[in-house]
């Protein structure tokens, strides 16, 4: 799809940045000794400087929420004039994850020690609070002491709940969307099927398989997995059903849509993310938990300051909507402001990235209970 501009956007739009931030400590105790974050503007900070939002992006997903090509951003429909996230109101800020493949220093990054070939299976341990810390450095470096929101879903849900707690004096508001405060079993099995796909492809090669194709095979059974669950038995049925892709093929050389579709999604993945990010990334995901280290997850509610907005998805099977409303009642029962709301959607889990007329809408009467001071509860 073309996106043809129709405001000025490339007046308020950076382009993609990059900053070293140098040597940072990881949670699990290792240190990278030089990274580098990749990110995305729009709009103007202003004198005041109070006017940051910060989006958070799912696990495939880049710097690249919005802008002026021929690509759009994965949110694109949410920035612009009279959008919920408008850049003549606020300072829009987008990175690429610790650990990522899209400019930010990942497992594809060259390493310091190693005459700079890529660390591949020497990339450390990392996890939500550490991509979250190198959010913070980066939103220091641009001189934002607060953030009026910060929100994003899925894998970006989990860092934005992480930031009301970890940093809860620099967020006012936050929205995570399809999230958990700390990841369910069921999740955890999913992302275990899909290291396993990646694992035991002999392409892998334990990680250190630059140079050569990679695991294609591995990453793009695991994309299938992951597919899967993204969306919901009633759009899979809608949009597939039975239905084979040559009605008059011999039955032992039968090829059903949903099979196609899935080769298909496989393959796109292949093209633009690298398997060891990919594995990190569900890795950190695995680990998260917002009561790690805090003396659980009821005093890491305590530490909650901002307003939060919790947003689940009816038809999600990934992070089901009662998980959601499980985890917006559970920290409104500790006297904090927080409300839920649910999207609803044939689309499941992905609907936090398709559903942009509900999602605009849900986020614009937030910020405005938030700005009115409207008690949540």
């Amino acid at each position: 799809m073309n996106h043809t501009a129709t405001w000025d956007e490339t007046a308020i739009w950076s382009g993609r940045q990059t900053l070293a931030l140098g040597r940072v400590q990881l949670e699990a105790g290792e240190t990278l000794p030089e990274v580098e974050v990749a990110y995305e503007t729009f709009g103007r900070l202003n004198a005041a400087k109070d006017n940051a939002v910060l989006i958070c992006h799912a696990l495939t997903g880049d710097a690249h929420a919005g802008g002026p090509t021929e690509e759009p951003g994965w949110w694109q429909p949410l920035i612009g004039p009279g959008k919920a996230l408008d850049p003549e109101r606020w300072y829009i800020i987008c990175s690429n994850v610790l650990g990522g493949c899209n400019g930010t220093t990942g497992p594809q990054s060259p390493d310091p020690a190693q005459d700079g070939r890529p660390y591949g299976s020497r990339f450390p341990l990392i996890t939500i609070r550490d991509m979250v810390n190198v959010q913070r450095q980066l939103v220091d470096a641009l001189c934002i002491g607060e953030l009026a929101l910060v929100l994003g879903g899925s894998m970006g849900g989990l860092q934005v709940i992480e930031w009301a707690v970890s940093y809860p004096e620099r967020v006012r508001a936050c929205i995570p969307m399809a999230a958990s405060g700390q990841l369910s079993a069921l999740a955890i099995a999913y992302n275990e099927a899909m290291r396993s796909a990646i694992e035991s492809d002999p392409a892998f090669a334990g990680g250190d398989y630059y140079g050569t194709a990679g695991p294609v095979n591995g990453l793009a059974l695991a994309r299938k997995i992951g597919m899967i669950t993204y969306r919901s038995f009633s759009l899979f049925q809608s949009r597939f059903g039975h239905e084979t892709s040559a009605a008059d093929a011999p039955l032992g050389h039968t090829k059903f849509q949903i099979e196609t579709y899935l080769d298909h999604q496989g393959a796109k993945l292949v093209n633009r993310f690298d398997a060891n990010s990919y594995l990190r990334l569900i890795r950190a995901m695995d680990l998260h938990d917002i009561g790690r280290g805090r003396g659980g997850v009821e005093a890491a509610i305590q530490r909650i300051q901002s307003d939060l907005l919790w947003v689940g998805i009816d038809s999600d099977r990934l992070y089901p909507a009662e998980e959601q409303r499980a985890w917006a009642e559970r920290i409104l029962a500790q006297g904090k402001r927080a409300l839920y709301r649910e999207i609803a959607s044939e689309h499941g889990h992905d609907a936090f990235l398709l559903e942009f007329d509900q999602i605009n809408d849900i986020i614009i009467d937030f910020v405005g209970r938030v700005e009115g001071n409207t008690d949540g509860r």
